[in-house]
């Protein structure tokens, strides 16, 4: 028997904080509602510094000239339903910085199916009963405020 891998689908996301190091997430009520950083996948031909830059102005309304784009901190590979069909998602993670004032949802382009928005201080996100991915979110802000951007990668789980 064999199996087969699902498609790849590569995507690109942004841990988002602003000058007080709060973390924006997005709320989507599908498989139980959960809270996620803003993203997706890539378009034909872009890079995922490009990505996350149209994702954030897609999803939030954000002005690409108000973001602050850092480094990659982490990656995720997940396979689960995307429109009713089975994929491999990988996501890379985006340092991202912008003023809470610089999001306008009500410029937003395509907000998906996205309930809300709102800033968590990593205490709220530690103390949170609701499921937030990427899973160990908490931490590696945490980790990133203390020591800066990762060497490398850091590689997350669910």
């Amino acid at each position: 028997m064999t199996t087969s891998t699902p498609p790849l689908r590569e995507a690109a996301r942004a841990i988002v904080l602003d000058a007080d190091d709060r973390v924006l997430l997005l709320r989507y009520d599908e498989n139980g509602g959960f809270w996620a950083t803003p993203g997706g996948s890539l378009e034909d031909g872009e890079d995922h510094a490009t990505a996350t830059l149209r994702e954030l102005r897609e999803e939030l309304g954000v002005d690409d000239k108000a973001v602050e784009l850092g480094a990659q901190l982490a990656e995720r590979s997940k396979d689960h339903l995307v429109g009713g069909r089975e994929v491999r998602q990988v996501e890379k993670y985006f340092l991202t910085r912008i003023s809470a004032a610089d999001v306008d949802p009500a410029g937003a382009t395509q907000p998906d199916n996205i309930r809300e928005h709102r800033w968590w201080t990593l205490a709220e996100l530690r103390a949170t009963t609701e499921t937030v991915y990427p899973l160990g979110l908490a931490d590696l802000v945490t980790n990133v405020l203390k020591n800066g951007a990762p060497l490398r990668p850091v590689v997350l789980n669910g």
